[in-house]
């Protein structure tokens, strides 16, 4: 693992415990999938690059586009399998707009925020695997290295 995704796993492994909460992102009040993935790039690469807005829980069937791999495509790069610190993005069922995302910690396992739940890591098992809609690389910019006294972002 390079020193890159060794910062991005143990950023998302601070968000873990963090509760469930609908288009949040602070860790250790509340966060959804999105929002776990923004704190994680703010704690490691800098400022967001863009905010999403207010969206509401059925925004993917409702709107049926492509908008959160959209969004992936502009600010992270396209891999082509699950890997240490890779965004992990997934598609509830075939023919719907994919609408969750994780990170990976290696190549079995990932963290995310799900509705009714706190972060947690948790096998990237079958079921997972099944719906993997792509997979994702933070840019390779100078990153800032994640430190414990970031712990309180």
């Amino acid at each position: 693992m390079s020193p890159h995704e060794a910062a991005i796993v143990a950023a998302a492994r601070s968000w873990i415990g963090t509760p469930y909460r609908h288009q949040a992102s602070l860790r250790g009040v509340g966060c959804d999938c999105l929002g776990l993935i923004r704190g994680v790039w703010r704690m490691v690469m800098g400022c967001e690059p863009e905010h999403p807005g207010a969206y509401r829980p059925d925004w993917a069937e409702a709107g049926n586009t492509e908008r959160l791999l959209a969004a992936a495509g502009r600010h992270l790069i396209p891999v082509d399998a699950p890997g240490p610190g890779r965004v992990l993005i997934f598609r509830w069922r075939d023919g719907l707009p994919a609408k969750h995302c994780a990170i990976a910690t290696d190549t079995g396992r990932m963290i995310h925020a799900h509705d009714g739940a706190c972060v947690a890591e948790v096998a990237l098992g079958g079921w997972w695997q099944r719906h993997l809609a792509a997979s994702f690389a933070f840019p390779p910019r100078a990153p800032r290295a994640f430190h414990e006294e970031d712990a309180h972002r």
